[in-house]
């Protein structure tokens, strides 16, 4: 039996950061700039940014798409918690953007998922 084990096209990062400041989950723009400085950090190219803010002091939701695929954040400042998904390909470095994400945000706590994506193995005889 030949198995043939094709790279991975992509890395995808899950990020979830607990016992953040809740003034920092509310503001759209300073976000977008902390999702743009990750970006900038893992090396990855910026193309387009859309953020929504549902109101004072409510969350946010939000998109930096990359040359090398994206950075997204979904906020919730009444439970000083933040989602964040990190899928770069390429030479980007995924975990530089987290490692940026962690020190703007400052979260008390975060677990953290790396995710090869696009594996593919063929098995044949």
């Amino acid at each position: 039996m030949n198995e043939v084990v094709h790279a991975a096209c992509g890395r995808h990062l899950l990020l979830d950061a607990h016992g953040i400041a809740p003034e920092r989950l509310s503001d759209a723009a300073g976000i977008e700039e902390v999702l743009r400085g990750a970006a900038a950090a893992a090396g990855a190219t910026a193309l387009f940014a859309h953020f929504h803010a549902f109101g004072v002091g409510q969350g946010v939701t939000g998109v930096l798409l990359l040359m090398e695929s994206h950075i997204s954040i979904h906020t919730w400042p009444e439970h000083g918690y933040a989602a964040l998904d990190i899928f770069m390909c390429g030479h980007a470095r995924p975990e530089r953007a987290a490692e940026h994400l962690l020190a703007a945000l400052a979260p008390t706590s975060h677990a953290l998922r790396d995710v090869a994506r696009g594996l593919d193995t063929v098995s044949g005889q």
